[in-house]
């Protein structure tokens, strides 16, 4: 089992930069896929980017391919998202979510595959 905590969210001026950071206690985070999904107020939430369990593959929403990279360090727990030229759609709560690598879907993009998840983050892009 583990517990997603999410952190970095902020604000920024679009064409900026963040950097999301996801910390995941438990003793097993290398056994989970990780994900980023984000929600705006009236929409259902969305995927966002996910990578799996060994960092060997990744994989992205077509609205964030280029700008967004994921990457983990499964010594340190956590996952992360660089987001970069950062635009006003972007603003949302993003959520970080886990899932078990056995078995699992490849790539995990949907809501329902995840086991695990944050409790969200506020990122908002100034126009």
């Amino acid at each position: 089992q583990v517990q997603p905590v999410e952190s970095g969210g902020g604000l920024v001026q679009a064409g900026g930069s963040l950097r999301l950071s996801c910390a995941a206690s438990g003793r097993t985070f290398s056994s989970y896929h990780m994900g980023w999904f984000r929600q705006t107020p009236g929409k259902e939430r969305e995927f966002v980017a996910a990578i799996s369990w060994s960092a060997t593959n990744t994989y992205y929403a077509d609205a964030v391919k280029g700008r967004f990279t994921i990457s983990r360090d499964n010594a340190k727990n956590t996952v992360y998202l660089q987001m970069n030229s950062l635009k006003p759609e972007d603003t949302a709560v993003y959520y970080c979510a886990a899932v078990r690598r056995g078995g699992s879907i490849w790539p995990p993009r949907e809501e329902y595959l995840y086991d695990y998840w944050g409790q969200g983050t506020q990122v908002t892009v100034s126009s």
